[in-house]
């Protein structure tokens, strides 16, 4: 059964380009508001480089306790209208600015007045399906309420699933009658499940319990939504959105991403250097760059001597920063560690939190190697831009990764990644090659112990028996243009292919 056959104008779109488009952007973090992984980077940087290209980008949170309340917010009028399928509720929508970039957070404590943005203490809120379809249902309404209309929303991850279906159907808010969503796929892995009563809590309809719909194994599945009725569907590399059509990482809904693929694309994520540049960041000791590299010895030592390994400037430190969890291959690296350290003349940098047995491992390791490997636990900022500097090398070997910000952080700070060829991993880095000298990094494929083991040892070899390669490499990884103006163009092209979208929605 075709989705067009039961939702007949819901596919209906009418080609719109032009500059100065109204680009609303819905999601759960936002650095510096809000942030827990890659996410909360890429939502300011990507705003931010569509509007130095002459676009109106305005962006839209919930207003989570953890939210700084330091930052100036200013309420926008009185309360807000979020009119939910049982009745209506009242929000407070506040705004501030972002380098030029309006945005705003709803105020709900029910929902998001609490310690984390999906949860606590490792575990998520049970209620997080209420939630974020209480924030999606807000998103729809905070545009009536500032009689403002964008041409696209561009809604990000599951958590703002929902909104490409009530932007569906026939009886939305004028403001967005004509909007066109745009749907970014950032980790297929997590797809909000709810149950079906979810449909009637946020106003949509029976229409929407099908199979080629939001059901899925007699649930709502949130993400299975949004990838049937956006307009276009972007993902963050073009290697990961090629890998989630198969059944490998398609996390059961690779029907459907084959069945929408003439829209979908892949977009790799930039860098926002004016966070990330070796020259002008403020968390090292010594800024460095290309043209002059004195300073990265600065920060290789400064490293030592706050993470307490044992000075030595012909040491390699591998650095890690991450969140500790299956997907980035960290267990692995666990199970190597020890014969690493033992057999190989090498430290290890490490920071990172998140599953607790893995954070209780790689604390044993640094109790058991002091002086070689040092961890520390948690999210620190500073700490985290001095491994990108301080380190030789930077070890990714996840099992999947959509994109990845670090490999690219590494290599603008010279920093040379060792990775799986995954998703943006594959894409971003270049294998070292013998023969000629050339590459940023050192690429293997199976996620085994003999294959980081030794894919570790290759660059600890280079390090030492190959130094000109090394540096010829890191000079090649520091020029390369990770930047975000590309990925912003492409973005302003999907953008034109949806707005404005005309389209009648599903039957009432």
């Amino acid at each position: 059964m075709d989705l067009v056959k039961i939702f007949p104008f819901t596919m209906g779109i009418t080609n719109h380009r032009g500059a100065g488009m109204k680009i609303l952007f819905a999601a759960s973090e936002c650095d510096p508001y809000c942030k827990v992984g890659g996410l909360g980077d890429v939502i300011p940087a990507l705003a931010v480089a569509l509007r130095k290209i002459g676009h109106d980008v305005r962006i839209v949170l919930p207003k989570c306790a953890s939210v700084n309340e330091a930052t100036p917010f200013v309420a926008v009028g009185g309360p807000m209208i979020v009119n939910m399928g049982y009745g209506v509720e009242f929000a407070q929508l506040l705004s501030t600015e972002y380098r030029g970039v309006t945005v705003y957070l709803v105020e709900f404590n029910r929902y998001f007045g609490r310690g984390g943005i999906y949860g606590e203490c490792g575990e998520g809120y049970c209620d997080n399906w209420e939630r974020f379809a209480f924030f999606c249902r807000a998103v729809i309404d905070a545009c009536q309420f500032l009689n403002w209309s964008p041409d696209v929303i561009h809604a990000h991850d599951w958590p703002t699933g929902i909104i490409p279906a009530l932007l569906s159907v026939h009886s939305r808010p004028e403001a967005v009658r004509s909007s066109g969503s745009v749907f970014t796929i950032h980790n297929m892995a997590h797809h909000g499940y709810a149950p079906m009563e979810l449909l009637d809590f946020v106003g949509l309809y029976d229409h929407y319990w099908h199979p080629f719909a939001m059901e899925a194994c007699g649930a709502v599945n949130v993400m299975k939504g949004a990838l049937q009725f956006a307009g276009k569907i972007t993902t963050v590399s073009r290697t990961y959105a090629e890998e989630i059509k198969t059944s490998d990482y398609g996390h059961g809904l690779d029907d459907v991403l084959r069945y929408r693929a003439s829209d979908m694309i892949g977009i790799c994520n930039g860098v926002d250097t004016d966070i990330w540049n070796p020259l002008t960041d403020r968390f090292l000791p010594r800024n460095f760059s290309a043209k002059s590299m004195g300073g990265k010895m600065i920060c290789k030592r400064r490293l030592q001597a706050h993470m307490e390994l044992a000075d030595g400037d012909g040491i390699p430190i591998f650095g890690v920063v991450a969140r500790f969890f299956e997907q980035k291959g960290l267990d692995v690296l666990c199970d190597i560690l020890p014969d690493v350290v033992k057999n190989m003349e090498v430290q290890f940098a490490l920071l990172g939190s998140g599953d607790k047995h893995l954070e209780w491992r790689f604390m044993q390791l640094m109790h058991n190697f002091r002086g070689k490997v040092s961890c520390r636990i948690g999210l620190d900022n500073p700490l985290a831009h001095l491994i990108e500097a301080g380190a030789d090398f930077f070890v990714m070997p996840s099992r999947y990764e959509p994109c990845g910000l670090n490999q690219m952080y590494s290599m603008l700070y010279g920093t040379l990644p060792i990775v799986r060829a995954t998703g943006g991993l594959a894409d971003t880095v270049e294998n070292y090659n013998e023969k000629t000298g050339d590459g940023t990094g050192f690429v293997f494929r199976d996620l085994t112990y003999s294959a980081l083991y030794n894919t570790i040892g290759w660059a600890c070899a280079t390090y030492y028996d190959r130094r000109g390669d090394v540096e010829r490499m890191r000079l090649s990884a520091m020029g390369k243009d990770f930047s975000w103006a590309k990925a912003a163009g492409e973005y302003e092209r999907v953008y034109g292919a949806v707005a404005p979208v005309r389209r009648c929605g599903a039957p009432q």
